[in-house]
């Protein structure tokens, strides 16, 4: 039976005007170089919550008073047998209303805003639409 290492991640999702940020993984990263992906970082010591608005502000440039928590999701399993990972992905969905504030670091070489039906179309880090799915919200 194969063994798979267990990691645990969150993925920001950050939506403005109906539209979901994404943003291309460089080639300084650990996995899914060059694969679009939400905001994401290793699940340190803090609470998923807390972990997600540290990736939002390290990523983007975003502060907590830049975006508004609009649901968490329910944890998803993304077993990846290549890496031998079994990702724990903790999907958040955030708002924001100052876009233009936005600066990548390092760890992204561009970003886009996709309509949720688009993610499925689109080369992304696997199952992140369905980790989208979990979190996802009509806007009002």
């Amino acid at each position: 039976m194969e063994t798979m290492t267990v990691k645990k991640v969150v993925t920001a999702f950050i939506r403005h005007g109906g539209r979901i940020l994404l943003l291309r993984r460089s080639r300084k990263v650990g996995s899914y170089r060059g694969k679009w992906a939400g905001v994401s970082g290793y699940l340190e010591q803090n609470e998923p919550l807390v972990q997600a608005l540290t990736e939002i502000r390290e990523e983007t440039g975003l502060s907590e008073t830049d975006v508004v928590l609009v649901k968490a999701g329910t944890p998803l399993e993304v077993a990846d047998h290549g890496l031998g990972v079994c990702w724990i992905v903790y999907p958040f969905l955030f708002e924001t209303e100052t876009p233009a504030k936005i600066q990548l670091d390092w760890e992204h070489v561009d970003m886009q805003w996709a309509a949720p039906d688009e993610l499925g179309r689109l080369d992304t880090v696997p199952r992140l639409a369905e980790a989208y799915m979990q979190c996802r919200v009509d806007p009002a």
